[in-house]
């Protein structure tokens, strides 16, 4: 009996044994792959060893994109985004593409993700048509162009001209030139650009006709026009059983000093009160603007400027031209500088605002040449009056509203206004 114990005895030994064996066996396996891993963590990226053993090294540095372009995190950067894309496909795709085709496409598409309705890339060649200066006499079809949220619209039609006896008509915007619908449209300088072309050439130009200048749709149409000179004088005068009438088309670079010659010119015929018609008046230069608000306002804010470092002021020059009764006469094409005038006026309690409601463009557009060719438009700065209301998107409030419905009475807004500046007299 004894025997067969120590038998069994051995048996279970022998048992016992041989799974300690495995469990050995199975703990050097695992020392030997943490082994590896931690040589692989120690190899990683030493160029040297890699070599020697004959590896590839496929790690990434933790500071570069895949692309192997740019360093950086691409979560909070464009440009780290598209240049690690441009990187893997320098180095791996067998495709190509345009460089030229892809900016534009790439700024097109940054353009119409933004809120900026003014930003835009333009190629070399469009970028001359801002280089030309504002001017009072303008040579093309007679029109005279401007722009709303982007988009060129005819803001004035030159008496005579053959766009008038064509009946392009104040509001009309612009939809193809050439039948060419442009890339995102036409901007007023894009067109100002193409309708400038020798005397008697002609020009095809297809517009659209909105209920209003702010709304959408609208029946198009089409007028051939032939180019030639024309001028229009920036500023008309009149003087209406003793008001002083000024018209001031555009502020140019000498607005001011026109604007003067004619308060000047009006108070020796015996004018006792004025009108400043800005109606249809697109804006220009600002320190024009300052200036002519300055004709009228003897200190103080005139505008605030907005852009994203600060907050600046421009403030009256002090050489005022009259301190008899004023009124400023506005409508819905009252645009940009000619707004900041107007809010002045309005402000300092300098005048009545006889009309309708301005555009509410009152934002600042730059343009910034760019290295490898043509130049970036973007708004860069805010206008707001004296007070602080903002222009943009807002405009400027009329303190008499007048709609723009002419009649068998003539010009209703206007004699209005006329109206108004003859009873200040006495106040």
């Amino acid at each position: 009996m004894a025997r067969k114990i120590t038998r069994n005895a051995k048996k279970s030994i022998r048992k016992r044994d041989a799974h300690n064996i495995r469990l050995i066996k199975m703990l050097v396996s695992l020392l030997f792959v943490a082994a590896a891993f931690l040589a692989g963590f120690a190899l990683r990226g030493n160029d040297v060893v890699v070599d020697r053993l004959g590896l590839d090294d496929s790690s990434a540095d933790s500071s570069q994109n895949p692309g192997l372009t740019v360093s950086g995190n691409t979560y909070d950067s464009l440009s780290a985004r598209v240049a690690e894309i441009q990187g893997i496909l320098s180095s791996e795709s067998l495709d190509t593409y345009s460089l030229d085709t892809a900016t534009e496409n790439v700024l097109k598409a940054l353009a119409d993700s933004t809120d900026d309705s003014y930003l835009r890339y333009y190629d070399e060649p469009h970028y001359s048509a801002y280089l030309k200066e504002m001017s009072a006499t303008y040579a093309g079809v007679g029109i005279l162009f401007a722009e709303s949220d982007g988009q060129a619209y005819a803001v004035d039609i030159f008496s005579g001209s053959e766009a008038e006896a064509a009946g392009v008509q104040t509001g009309d915007f612009v939809v193809a030139i050439d039948g060419d619908r442009g890339t995102d449209g036409w901007t007023a300088a894009e067109v100002v650009k193409q309708v400038s072309r020798d005397r008697g050439s002609s020009v095809v130009l297809t517009f659209r006709r909105p209920a209003s200048l702010d709304a959408e749709g609208g029946d198009e149409f089409t007028v051939t026009l032939t180019c030639s000179d024309y001028s229009e004088p920036n500023v008309t005068t009149e003087l209406v059983d003793g008001v002083g009438y000024i018209k001031l088309a555009q502020i140019t670079q000498n607005a001011d000093t026109l604007v003067e010659t004619a308060v000047n010119s009006l108070a020796a015929e015996g004018a006792k009160s004025f009108v400043l018609d800005l109606r249809d008046n697109p804006g220009g230069y600002l320190t024009q603007a300052v200036d002519i608000a300055s004709l009228f306002v003897g200190s103080g804010t005139i505008v605030n400027i907005q852009t994203k470092a600060s907050t600046s002021t421009r403030t009256a020059t002090g050489s005022v031209a009259t301190t008899l009764p004023l009124v400023v006469l506005v409508n819905g094409n009252t645009a940009s500088t000619s707004e900041v005038i107007a809010g002045a006026l309005q402000d300092t309690d300098r005048a009545v605002i006889v009309g309708e409601r301005t555009m509410g463009k009152g934002s600042v557009q730059s343009v910034v040449e760019l290295s490898f060719g043509g130049a970036l438009r973007y708004t860069s700065a805010y206008y707001s009056t004296p007070k602080g209301y903002a222009i943009d998107s807002s405009g400027i409030s009329p303190d008499v509203v007048v709609a723009d419905n002419a009649s068998e009475d003539g010009d209703e807004q206007l004699n209005l206004a006329l109206e108004t500046a003859r009873s200040l007299e006495t106040v």
